[in-house]
């Protein structure tokens, strides 16, 4: 008998646009253009986001007005909705839930696990909340500890935990610093080419 499989993707970047350069584009603030891509450091890059929304008095709701306009990539939908057919998929993402809701449902409301903010009274986002660190590797490794074959996609830094604790790790979009810093991962650039990837792997 197969062991059964259970796929894990990164959430932006992979299947939707980059939340943070979509803000920075609406609000012309070049810093909040920084990812994960650029910053290896979440609680850095947190900390950096957080001192720009204090400064420029920027609130919750203006960043989900962004969220709103946004769609998932080209491809993304069908993708995914091919990929649930043929085995369980969970999205883990370091985006918050406060932000996740308009994406998810033009995605079909897929399992997705991430973090929280805290917002002010007056709207603010003052702080934000790790459901745990790490948590995609930890997701990854307590799915195995289930029996599960774990295959995963990410493009990011914060996503090469996540890819080495899996069975088999892929990088998706991966910016070349990323692909030459960690080689030993597999690299695809269109969804089809993923997608063959991930059936190889499950011989399927």
């Amino acid at each position: 008998m197969n062991q059964q499989t259970i796929v894990t993707l990164d959430l932006e970047g992979v299947l939707v646009p980059e939340i943070w350069i979509a803000f920075a584009e609406k609000t012309g603030i070049e810093k909040l253009k920084l990812t994960t891509r650029d910053i290896p450091d979440y609680d850095e890059l947190m900390a950096g986001r957080l001192a720009i929304l204090a400064e420029n008095s920027l609130k919750l709701a203006d960043i989900q007005e962004v969220i709103g306009t946004l769609a998932p990539l080209e491809g993304a939908r069908a993708f995914l909705d091919e990929l649930r057919t043929i085995t369980q998929v969970v999205i883990l993402s370091d985006t918050f839930e406060e932000f996740a809701g308009p994406l998810m449902r033009q995605l079909a409301w897929p399992a997705i696990l991430c973090h929280q903010l805290e917002i002010s009274g007056e709207g603010r986002v003052v702080n934000y909340r790790l459901r745990q660190p790490d948590q995609k590797c930890c997701a990854v490794a307590a799915f195995r500890g289930l029996n599960y074959k774990v295959i995963a996609a990410g493009d990011s830094y914060n996503d090469t935990t996540m890819l080495g604790e899996a069975d088999i790790g892929f990088l998706f979009r991966a910016p070349d610093g990323v692909k030459e810093e960690f080689p030993q991962f597999t690299s695809a650039e269109e969804y089809g080419e993923l997608m063959s990837l991930i059936r190889g792997e499950m011989g399927a």
